[in-house]
């Protein structure tokens, strides 16, 4: 079973930005979809960005053009661009529909 270190996370100013990367414990290039997920306090996980082998984007209106995604043959990751502070969370990568035991996730903190 495929495990993931995430990191980047950290605190930021509203409109700063900031680099997640996620490292898996083998190739993942054949593994058709990989995706980014956060998790605020009180709230449900929820995918926000996902990306495909073949190069196919998708990302969840919440932060559709301000993150892009992108991943290579070990690893997963996310450029996030005008953070918000409602883009403070905890932040997994994972195999969106197949998900595999989450790793600790990286805390990204969005405050003045």
């Amino acid at each position: 079973q495929v495990q993931f270190v995430e990191s980047g996370g950290g605190l930021v100013q509203p409109g700063g930005s900031l680099r997640l990367s996620c490292a898996a414990s083998r190739s993942i290039g054949s593994i058709v979809a990989m995706g980014w997920y956060r998790q605020a306090p009180g709230n449900q996980r929820e995918l926000i960005a996902s990306m495909t082998i073949f190069g196919t984007r998708t990302y969840a209106d919440s932060v559709k053009d301000r993150v892009t995604i992108s991943r290579d043959a070990n690893a997963v990751y996310l450029q996030m661009t005008g953070l918000k502070p409602e883009d403070t969370a905890t932040y997994y990568c994972n195999i969106p529909g197949r998900e595999s035991a989450w790793g600790q996730g990286t805390q990204v903190t969005v405050s003045p």
